[in-house]
């Protein structure tokens, strides 16, 4: 029964926040005015609150209450392409900074080494990317590379930042993808750390493949977590 009214308390909030009830800044009911209203303990009315506080509605001044946090402005990203993230940031007059944040040898996956149509035998190594727009940490690039299509990939890898400059080093220019596979996430207690984000934030993850037009080689499965906070998504 809590949990029914707080999920109705934070349902009306945002719906009167669509109606436009509350501007931006404003002083929100308390605590104890919702608890009152709704006939329920103060902790239902707080623990409603403070869920609203992590999806990025409210916000908390101490000792004084909470208020209408502004409106977040979401970047618009096109999820297939040809283009790099780092280019689609740069077009569009982004702040990017990208950290590789970790890089190793994998033990045989079935379903990455069926992505990549690499036999058992080869080694695929994992590279791990923090993409961090406007200085806000906001996606997660996992990279599986396969060392026979990428035979320095064990001494490179580590400072590798952009894919698409290190495919054209090797002599791949262009690219293509055969499926992308999307599906919705909360984050885990290591992705909250990594994306510096709030339980409730969704996570939108990609899954895709990219694949080299002249020879049809596999260079890359990847699979992308893009904070659903910070982007609205283009699907061409």
């Amino acid at each position: 029964m809590k949990n029914q009214i707080e999920g109705l308390i934070i349902d009306k909030f945002i719906s009167e926040i669509s109606q436009e009830k509350y501007r931006v800044n404003e002083k929100l009911p308390s605590e104890n005015e919702l608890a009152e209203f709704y006939r329920v303990a103060r902790i239902t009315t707080r623990k409603a609150y403070e869920k609203l506080e992590e999806m990025g509605y409210v916000y908390s001044k101490q000792g004084k209450g909470r208020y209408l946090k502004e409106k977040q402005q979401y970047i618009e990203l096109q999820l297939t392409g040809d283009k790099s993230f780092s280019r689609k940031m740069r077009d569009i007059g982004r702040d990017l900074v990208t950290k590789n944040i970790f890089f190793e040898k994998i033990h045989y996956d079935k379903k990455i080494y069926g992505e990549l149509r690499i036999d058992k035998e080869d080694e695929v190594y994992k590279i791990g990317r923090l993409r961090i727009i406007d200085k806000k940490p906001s996606a997660i690039h996992v990279s599986y590379l396969a060392k026979s299509v990428f035979k320095d990939i064990e001494e490179k890898g580590r400072n590798i930042e952009s894919i698409f400059s290190y495919y054209e080093l090797n002599g791949y220019s262009e690219f293509s993808s055969c499926k992308s596979i999307l599906s919705i996430s909360f984050p885990t207690s290591a992705e909250q750390e990594i994306l510096s984000c709030p339980t409730l934030v969704p996570l939108l993850i990609l899954e895709t493949n990219c694949i080299d037009n002249k020879s049809k080689k596999v260079l890359e499965y990847t699979k992308i977590i893009y904070r659903g906070d910070t982007f609205k998504y283009i699907v061409r």
